[in-house]
């Protein structure tokens, strides 16, 4: 019996990892930016506060990843000259989009406001 939940509990800790690994978002995004000091929440806030709608907030980050530059960015100026523009992505126009759903989804506040 112990070694039947025991087999049971490592298969669902296992599909648990599974799932998160093939997560685009956390794998490609979490990943770098957990390095810096600013959480990823605020960058969402700032695309938010900037471009207001969803389509507006992913279609200025989709712009930035792909061809970042100093006038697309949303951080100040400061943090620039500390840590510099990113890099451009590496995903594929698809993944980046499921990335941005999924950052989207994690973050969004509409109808999480009471």
């Amino acid at each position: 019996m112990v070694k039947t939940f025991l087999i049971l509990f490592l298969m669902v800790v296992s599909l648990f990892a599974a799932e998160k690994e093939d997560n685009i978002y956390e794998s490609n995004c979490v990943k770098c930016h957990s390095r810096l000091p600013v959480t990823i929440d605020k960058y969402f806030y700032r695309y938010l506060l900037k471009y207001s709608s969803e389509k507006d907030v992913k279609r200025a980050m989709f712009d930035y990843m792909k061809n970042p530059t100093v006038e697309k960015t949303i951080m100040a100026e400061s943090f620039i000259t500390r840590f510099g523009i990113k890099k451009k992505t590496n995903l594929s126009d698809d993944k980046l989009m499921e990335a941005l759903d999924i950052y989207w989804d994690e973050y969004k506040i509409f109808n999480k406001l009471k």
